[in-house]
């Protein structure tokens, strides 16, 4: 058994495969979707959280106080 020709063809098979390996990723990259912007609400950081929930927290309380002053006239 000749090694030297053996480990040639397992070289060339091994290039072969790589060839094919990276055609078929190429395939599966071109049939992907395109990415589709998300629509919505976006993210908001813990300050800007906390910022908004002072705001809110805020709005009720003058309704509640509105709301009482109307009940009462």
């Amino acid at each position: 058994m000749d090694y030297t020709r053996a480990l040639n063809d397992l070289y060339e098979e091994r290039h072969r495969l790589g060839e094919v390996i990276t055609n078929l990723e190429s395939l599966l990259q071109r049939k992907q979707p395109p990415a589709v912007s998300r629509r919505g609400r976006k993210s908001m950081a813990a300050s800007e959280r906390q910022i908004v929930s002072e705001r809110m927290r805020n709005y009720w309380a003058a309704r509640r106080k509105r709301s009482a002053c109307e009940a009462e006239a």
